[in-house]
């Protein structure tokens, strides 16, 4: 039995019940249940059937080009000859992403052409394991420009059949034959070391062959490269594939062949110094023969000895005077050497460092070279209309100008250093206007024999340099760690592919469930009645009524149709136990709309009521849409009138219209409603309705009034106020939640009396786990029932 409670104003609390909205979902255990099975077993053949990729790094540290060049150990240090300004650490990772480079790494290894075995599910490919091999015999500049995908499968252990898809091409062919596909020209091999008869029981095997540029862009997309150290100088190169093998093949060959293009770029510039050199040294020796030759000539046209001796005094003086107006005019031959050389370049070429102390032409030459270089480096893999080669192009010729204008300025500043010189020297000389004009002569002859023979000596102690450079030219780079792969894969994760599964698999029918409860606005138990319960007692519910199963209760009836009534009329007789005993109550039974069971409810709370030996009067008040005939329309002495009869002519009697029944035992008075009249509502409103009840009431402990819809007609609300109660039928499964809040507004402003709601046609098979609703009433409890098991309850909880 429930306890009624009634509220006379709402209570400000929380609507939200954890238990509720939990059971909402246990409910559907079974879609739950078969949710995180099919997730688990979807991420399972996810892990199965996915082929993993894993991740191949491999380290390599850039080498300081100032401390690890062997030409440091040269009495100059090497720096005049190779000193190219740094490219920076994001140089040298451009360099190493270059399709130039990636593209010859591509090629050298033949990653343009991969194999791939088909098995039942998926297709593995396989990188240096393939049982059959393909050789090219049409040049490499056209297969690394054709994209292909043949199929071979073996037919015999001397022949096999190959497919073209795009081509339509199948045919069968001898192992070794030469085949001749399209502009292709190649043929088919087993590899070595196979079994005997194995080519036969080999399965297809997918060979595609893809363009050089087309793999190699998909390399650079996959590289990665990062900065590691605390001087940024270590490289860190990785990349994610599904074939570990061939990563680590390629990150090698990569480092291999950024050390070899690195090194033959340095030697590029000792070799272009050394012809340079080398020229003119030639040159050199012409003019120093031809200067000694005028020294012998000198000497023996003027009889001469010895020099030394009669210039020992001028030589002690003038010292200081001839070195700086040696140096001077050594440096001047350097920079008229740079300019005759810069004047005969037909292309852009590199330019010698030949020691010129001016720090602008030197400079100027330090930034041309590094320039040519990156400018030879773009041609290598494009051509002089690449953009990037023209802005190149642009800066040489303006540095090139530049070097003239500096040239010029350097060569001015000397002159005018031995300008002044030279009259120091002089003023000097006329303090020896004793000494012979054939001394002076004579030096001037051995001073450009000096220059001469310095230059010379110069000049081969940098071609020996420049020879050592190009022999012990060091590595641009040098590798910490080859290329090595991990060992847990990259993708998949299994256990996490499998946990998101099992998660995803239980969230797709809560969010389905969740869904269909947020859309869900109809009332289908008594939790959902919770706002209107504040305000409205409530009184009972009514379980469904199966197809099999009867809508009327009879006398010792045990069904939980007629255990529920009863519970109703307990309910009742609390929430009317303080009335006056000596007259009859007065209960309408009402609804919001049509449909909601009002008559039904009306009806078998009657029988329920009669059958405690009460006297009760059932009036069928709904007089627009009559429905309590349907029930008695086989019962015998039914009157003829009804009470729309009665409420239109004065002179019709409640005897009149009151019929006797007794059906199955049972004894109720019942008054249909008669004719429908076009004035429903003119005939409620008038004094006839208030005496009949009024007369009822003495004669009757119950008088229960089947009444129209509140929301629909106004007919109900026109007679309430004569009621003692009101009975509020709302109906599961049927009742708009948001109608509510119409009896809550009719309850708050007075126009029903005693009103106390009542939940009809529950169905609580949706609802064996529901105890917090209060659906455990355990109808069929009492003698002559026997008790459920314990395991037949799970069964019953398992498979309903």
């Amino acid at each position: 039995m429930e306890e009624i409670t009634d509220f006379s104003e709402e209570k400000n609390e929380s609507n939200f019940d954890l238990k509720a909205e939990i059971y909402k979902y246990l409910i559907h255990w079974k879609w739950l249940f078969l949710g995180f099975f099919l997730g688990g077993f979807l991420a399972f053949l996810y892990n199965r059937y996915t082929i993993p990729k894993y991740r191949t790094e491999a380290t390599m540290i850039i080498v300081n080009e100032q401390e690890k060049n062997a030409m440091s150990a040269l009495p100059s240090g090497g720096a005049a000859i190779l000193s190219l300004e740094s490219d920076g650490i994001q140089n040298h990772i451009e360099k190493l992403k270059s399709k130039q480079l990636v593209e010859s790494v591509v090629d050298e290894l033949d990653l343009n052409v991969s194999y791939y075995i088909e098995g039942n599910v998926i297709t593995v490919e396989a990188y240096k394991s393939s049982p059959i091999l393909i050789e090219f015999i049409t040049a490499d500049s056209i297969v690394n420009n054709v994209n292909g995908n043949f199929f071979v499968t073996p037919v015999s252990d001397t022949s096999f059949k190959l497919e073209e898809e795009d081509l339509n091409y199948s045919e069968i062919h001898e192992i070794g034959e030469i085949i001749n596909l399209n502009e292709l020209r190649f043929t088919i091999l087993p590899r070595s070391g196979g079994e005997e008869g194995s080519f036969k029981r080999t399965s297809t095997v997918n060979i595609k062959l893809n363009s050089v540029r087309q793999v190699a862009n998909d390399f650079i997309q996959s590289l990665m490269i990062a900065t590691k150290g605390q001087a940024k100088d270590i490289l860190a190169l990785s990349m994610v594939n599904q074939s570990s093998k061939k990563s680590e093949d390629f990150l090698n060959k990569l480092m291999h062949r950024f050390n070899e293009e690195g090194v033959a770029d340095k030697q590029e510039v000792a070799e272009n110094t050394t012809t340079f050199i080398q020229d003119r040294l030639e040159m050199i020796t012409m003019e120093l023969d031809s200067v000694e030759i005028g020294i012998a000539e000198f000497k023996r046209e003027n009889r001469l000895m010895s020099v030394e001796s009669g210039a020992s005094e001028f030589h002690s003086k003038f010292t200081t005077a001839e070195q700086q107006i040696f140096e001077l005019e050594t440096q001047l031959e350097l920079i008229n050497s740079i300019e005759d050389l810069l004047k005969e370049q037909a292309d852009y070429d590199f330019l010698p460092e030949v020691g010129i102390e001016d720090a602008g032409v030197s400079g100027f030459i330090n930034s041309y070279n590094s320039i040519v270089m990156e400018r030879n480096m773009y041609l290598k893999g494009s051509t002089s209309q690449n953009p990037v080669v023209e802005n190149l192009t642009e800066q040489l010729d303006s540095l090139k100008d530049n070097l003239f204008e500096s040239i010029q300025s350097t060569r001015r500043s000397i002159n005018v250093k031995l300008k002044e010189l030279n009259q120091r020297e002089n003023i000097a000389q006329s303090r020896f206007s004793n000494f012979p004009g054939l001394e002076k002569g004579m030096r001037s002859i051995e001073r450009q024999q000096q220059i001469k023979e310095q230059l010379y000596l110069f000049l081969l102690q940098r071609r020996e340099e420049a020879a050592i450079s190009f022999a012990a030219t060091a590595s641009v780079a040098r590798v910490i760690d080859s290329a090595f792969t991990h060992n847990d894969p990259v993708d998949p994760k299994p256990w996490l592919i499998l946990l998101a599964g099992f998660i995803v698999g239980i969230i797709l029918p809560i969010l389905i469930i969740f869904v269909k409860n947020f859309l869900d606005t109809k009332v289908h138990h008594k939790g959902d009645l919770a706002s209107l319960m504040k305000v409205v007692p409530f009184i009972g519910e009514i379980p469904r009524i199966g197809a099999e199963q009867q809508d009327i209760i009879h006398v010792n009836d045990r069904s939980p149709l007629a255990e529920s009534f009863r519970i109703l009329r307990t309910n009742l007789a609390y929430l009317i136990q303080n009335k006056d005993k000596n007259i009859g109550d007065v209960i309408f039974v009402t609804s919001t709309i049509k449909g909601e069971g009002k008559t039904f409810i009306s009806y078998n709370l009657s029988r329920t009521l009669a059958s405690t030996n009460k006297k009760v009067l059932l009036i069928g008040g709904d007089i627009r849409n009559p429905k309590l005939h349907r029930y008695t329309a086989n019962t015998e002495g039914a009157q003829e009138k009804g009470l729309s009869d009665y409420l239109y002519d004065y002179e019709v009697t409640p005897s009149d219209i009151i019929s006797k029944t007794n059906d199955d035992g049972i004894t109720v008075d019942v008054i249909l409603s008669g004719p429908i009249p076009p004035n429903p509502a003119e005939l409620l409103m008038n004094d006839r309705m208030e005496i009949l009840l009024d007369g009822a009431k003495k004669e009757y402990d119950y008088i229960i009034v089947d009444t129209a819809p509140t929301m629909i007609v106004t007919d109900t609300l026109l007679i309430s106020q004569l009621a003692d109660y009101t009975l509020y039928v709302t109906r599961a499964d049927f009742t708009e939640k948001n109608l509510l809040e119409f009896p809550k507004d009719l309850k708050k402003q007075g126009k029903l009396k005693g009103v106390a709601v009542i939940l009809n046609d529950v169905d609580y098979s949706k609802f064996s786990y529901g105890a917090q609703y209060g659906y455990s009433y355990g109808y069929g409890y009492g003698y002559g029932v026997d008790k459920e098991s314990r395991w037949k309850r799970l069964k019953r909880r398992l498979f309903s």
